[in-house]
């Protein structure tokens, strides 16, 4: 091919193994390098505060690696479809490239756009950049999609063979146009700057994710499923907003592991105790793509009768800045607001705390979540809500309701990792750490506040509002 194409990028923010812009360099056509900024065509899901600030850094870094290799990003905002058919018609471009994404929305939006680019007269052509396997791929002996994830993963992994991944190139013989916008005029960082600590813990870009692969394969892997629960120690990969927004692919993880695991065999269990949380990940996308009502119903139609408690403003105002009285909830839920992130034990214990001890209802929880998390993703954050909440895919065979104070001390045994996040309890002994308010002197003293709900009392709510929507007495 001569002539020009055109590389949109969207979540795939990525030169190495990015097969749509693999595939558009192959053509032969010079390339413009495209990003349209239309959050209103994710609705009702646009991005968060969080995610838009690692979408900022994120689109500077790209715009970095682009210009070091002669090409410039253009950015442009408004209708996708809009702005696709004009740089068509401004170009001639032969082809529009781009990498799947697999929200209701945008599936809808994308093969609108997909149809209008080919009677136009232009090839569209999507590609696999961010599953392991498409949502479509894998299915029961029926032909339907899995509902548990075992038998879903031990097909999926039957399949999967490691590849290498597609270098990036080294120069890109570009093509520019008029009209693109500055990063800044896009407006996705905060004005009122609470986002202050999320440079100490983050480095968005594709440099950031290679590099936080390359550390966790060197060390980390190897102690992964021992280490995997303990939010005191930094025993996993924090890979998962530089997967969300396609800075480095599973599928470049998943080669690396498996060469760390051909070097070093003995990290072979390890390797695969984290390649099958790659595919949980892509068991949620699976489940999205099958049920795409469930960002907002329940998986389990029976959960469309449980007696969640009115909604208590208070009770949630609570859980969402920590403040709760329960110290691993609530550090939680402040290591979620000064780092954007929150280690996935604790995402389960404050899910817990949230739907089974104040019995609000999992939105209330899958909302604050995608406005403060950097690795939102609407099919992980739907699929953990409902998992924790009991009435979606994989749910345990009971109401399981987690105990804050024994994961507490199960999985933060010294409290240390209560001890960076609620500093009011820096001073609190081990045995104490998790419960301070057995000892209401020590309690008055650090000025830490009183739970906000009895553990007991409210479990016991809990399972009986559970037993009055199963009708048992």
């Amino acid at each position: 091919m001569t002539g020009t194409a055109i590389h949109w990028f969207r979540r795939d923010l990525r030169l190495e193994d990015n097969p749509a812009f693999a595939a558009a360099l192959e053509s032969g056509a010079r390339l413009l390098c495209v990003y349209i900024h239309a959050p209103h065509e994710e609705a009702p899901w646009p991005p968060g505060a969080a995610s838009r600030w690692w979408l900022h850094h994120s689109l500077a870094a790209l715009q970095n690696v682009l210009a070091k290799r002669g090409a410039r990003l253009h950015i442009f905002r408004g209708e996708s479809r809009n702005v696709l058919e004009s740089l068509v018609r401004q170009t001639g471009a032969a082809a529009v490239y781009w990498n799947r994404l697999y929200e209701p929305a945008v599936i809808q939006r994308d093969a609108a756009i997909k149809q209008s680019l080919r009677s136009l007269g232009t090839a569209a052509q999507s590609f696999n950049a961010g599953l392991l396997t498409e949502p479509w791929a894998i299915e029961t002996g029926d032909g339907g999609p899995y509902r548990v994830f075992t038998p879903y993963w031990r097909k999926a992994r039957s399949l999967l063979q490691p590849h290498p991944p597609i270098s990036a190139p080294k120069r890109i013989d570009s093509v520019e146009v008029d009209g693109s916008q500055d990063l800044e005029a896009l407006g996705l960082l905060p004005r009122i700057r609470w986002d202050a600590e999320f440079p100490a813990h983050w480095q968005p870009g594709e440099r950031g994710a290679q590099a936080l692969l390359r550390r966790f394969g060197a060390r980390a892997v190897s102690t992964y499923p021992d280490e995997r629960n303990r939010p005191d120690r930094d025993g996993t990969s924090r890979l998962s907003p530089h997967l969300h927004f396609g800075e480095i692919g599973p599928r470049q993880i998943f080669w690396a592991l498996s060469q760390v695991a051909r070097d070093a065999p003995a990290s072979s269990s390890a390797v695969e105790a984290y390649v099958r949380e790659l595919g949980w990940r892509d068991f949620s996308h699976h489940l999205l793509y099958h049920f795409p009502k469930t960002p907002v119903e329940s998986l389990n139609p029976q959960f469309n009768t449980f007696p969640w408690a009115g909604e208590d403003r208070h009770a949630v105002g609570r859980w969402q800045h920590g403040t709760t009285g329960v110290p691993i909830v609530d550090a939680g839920m402040r290591q979620l607001w000064k780092s954007g992130w929150m280690h996935n034990r604790v995402r389960m214990i404050v899910a817990s705390f949230l739907t089974k001890n104040l019995r609000q209802h999992w939105l209330h929880g899958a909302r604050w979540f995608w406005d403060t998390l950097v690795d939102a993703d609407l099919a992980n954050n739907t699929q953990g809500w409902q998992w924790t909440a009991g009435c979606g895919a994989d749910a345990a065979p009971y109401f399981r309701v987690f105990n804050p104070v024994t994961q507490g001390e199960r999985f933060d045994p010294d409290g240390d990792y209560v001890r960076r996040w609620v500093p009011e309890l820096k001073r609190v002994p081990a045995p104490l750490i998790h419960q301070p308010w057995i000892d209401p002197e020590l309690l008055g003293r650090t000025g830490y506040p009183a739970p906000v709900v009895d553990l007991r009392a409210s479990r016991e709510a809990a399972l009986a509002a559970y037993r009055q929507m199963r009708g048992e007495s």
